[in-house]
C-alpha cells in the first residue's frame, strides 16, 4: 500500500478515536482544555523543535511576507464578491464572513500534516510563514473589527488605544510567539537542538510528539454533523478553498524550481482552517455591545461565526488529507488551477442559477432579514 495512503488511514483512525470520545470529552469546557493544551504546550514544543532542527536561510524570511500578502489578497477578493452570494454588504453577516474567511489556523489544521508527511523543515517553514498570518489575525483583523464597531456606534470616540495596547501585550505573551522568537534568537547565535542539554531537548521532543494525536482527536471530538449548517456554509468554503488553490497555482507558475516539500507547504498552508482569533475579537466586541442600551445594531453575527468555525476545521482536514494522499498530482500548477476553478464553480453554481432565475436562491445563513 502507498505510504501516503497508509499515513492517511492512520490519521483517520485518530479522527475516529476522537469521535468515539465525544461522550467523554464532548463538554465545551473539556474541549477548551484540550485546545488549550494543544496551543500552549504541544504546538509550541513542536515548532521549537522544528525551528532548531532546520537550517534557516535569509530567503526564508520572505515567508511571513507571502503569508500576510495572502491574507490581504483574500480579504479584498471576498470584500467585493460576498454580495454575489446574496450577503448584503455592511450587514453583520457580511462582516462576520469577511473577518473570518481570510484568516488561517495552521496550528490546528496544517502543522500536524506537515510534520507527519514532510518532516521538520517543512514545519519550520510553516511556522515562519505563520508569523505573517499572526500579524493579520491578531493585529490587522482586530483593527478592522474595531473600525467597524466604532462606525456602527458613532457616539463612541475613546478606548481604542488601550485595547490595541492590550492586544499587543497578548501577542507578546502568547506561547507560540515566545518560542518562535526564542528559537530565532538561538539560531542567530548558531545554537541548534543538538547543542541543548539532552534532558531539555528530550523533554521538549516528548511534548512535541503529542501534537498530531491531540489535534486529530480534538477534531474528532469537536466536529458537528449538522447537515443544515454544512449546507449553509459549504458553498463559501468551497469558493475560499478554490481561490486558495488558484493563488497557490499562480505563485507556482512564477517559481517552478521549488522543491516538492516547498510546493506542498505553498499548497496546504493557505488551506488551513479559519482562525479562532478573529472570533475572539468578535466576542470581545459583542460583549461591549451587550453592555450598551442600544443592542439592535450588531457588528457581528456570533451564531454564524460559531457555525463557520465548526464546519471549517473538518473541511480543512479533508482538503489536507486529499492533497497529501495525491501529493505528486497537486505539485503541478495546472492541477492546482484546474482544481481551484473547479471548486469555485461548485461553490457559485447555486447563486449563478439564481441569477438566471432557474432556481430560487435564498441564503438561509443570512440574518437580520436581509
Amino acid at each position: 500500500m502507498n505510504i501516503a495512503v497508509q499515513k492517511t488511514l492512520s490519521l483517520l483512525i485518530l479522527l475516529v478515536i476522537g469521535f468515539l470520545l465525544r461522550g467523554k470529552l464532548g463538554d465545551s469546557a473539556q474541549q477548551k482544555g484540550l485546545k488549550t493544551l494543544i496551543l500552549t504546550v504541544a504546538l509550541p514544543a513542536i515548532i521549537f523543535v522544528a525551528l532548531l532542527k532546520a537550517e534557516v536561510q535569509p530567503d526564508l524570511l520572505m515567508l511571513p511576507i507571502l503569508a500576510i500578502a495572502f491574507n490581504v489578497v483574500l480579504y479584498f477578493i471576498l470584500k467585493y464578491t460576498l454580495p454575489f452570494f446574496g450577503i448584503e454588504k455592511d450587514s453583520s453577516t457580511y462582516r462576520t464572513y469577511l473577518l473570518l474567511f481570510p484568516s488561517l489556523a495552521p496550528g490546528l489544521s496544517c502543522f500536524p500534516f506537515l510534520i507527519e508527511y514532510l518532516g521538520d523543515d517543512a514545519l519550520a517553514w510553516g511556522a515562519l510563514a505563520d508569523i505573517g498570518n499572526k500579524i493579520f489575525v491578531l493585529i490587522i483583523a482586530y483593527l478592522i473589527a474595531m473600525r467597524w464597531y466604532f462606525k456602527i456606534n458613532q457616539d463612541l470616540k475613546t478606548g481604542n488605544g488601550d485595547k490595541i495596547k492590550s492586544l499587543l501585550l497578548s501577542l507578546i505573551n502568547e506561547p507560540i510567539n515566545i518560542v518562535i522568537i526564542l528559537a530565532l534568537v538561538l539560531l542567530s547565535l548558531d545554537i541548534h537542538l543538538v547543542d541543548l542539554p539532552t534532558s531539555i531537548s528530550t523533554a521538549i521532543g516528548t511534548l512535541s510528539n503529542l501534537m498530531t494525536p491531540l489535534v486529530l482527536i480534538y477534531i474528532g471530538v469537536a466536529v458537528i454533523f449538522n447537515w443544515k449548517q454544512i449546507r449553509k456554509i459549504a458553498g463559501l468554503l468551497l469558493v475560499r478553498s478554490g481561490l486558495t488553490f488558484v493563488l497557490s497555482g499562480a505563485v507556482l507558475l512564477f517559481a517552478p524550481q521549488l522543491s516538492f516539500a516547498a510546493i506542498m507547504v505553498l499548497v496546504v498552508f493557505p488551506q488551513s482552517a479559519i482562525s479562532f482569533w478573529p472570533f475572539a475579537h468578535m466576542a470581545s466586541i459583542t460583549a461591549l455591545e451587550q453592555k450598551r442600551e442600544n443592542k439592535r445594531n450588531k457588528t457581528f453575527d456570533m451564531e454564524l461565526a460559531v457555525n463557520i468555525l465548526a464546519v471549517s476545521l473538518p473541511f480543512s482536514t479533508v482538503v489536507m488529507l486529499t492533497v497529501f494522499s495525491f501529493g505528486e498530482l497537486f505539485a503541478s500548477s495546472s492541477t492546482l488551477l484546474a482544481v481551484g476553478f473547479g471548486l469555485i464553480a461548485l461553490g457559485i453554481i447555486k447563486p449563478v442559477l439564481s441569477w438566471f432565475n432557474l432556481i430560487e436562491y435564498k441564503p438561509s445563513f443570512e440574518k437580520e432579514g436581509h
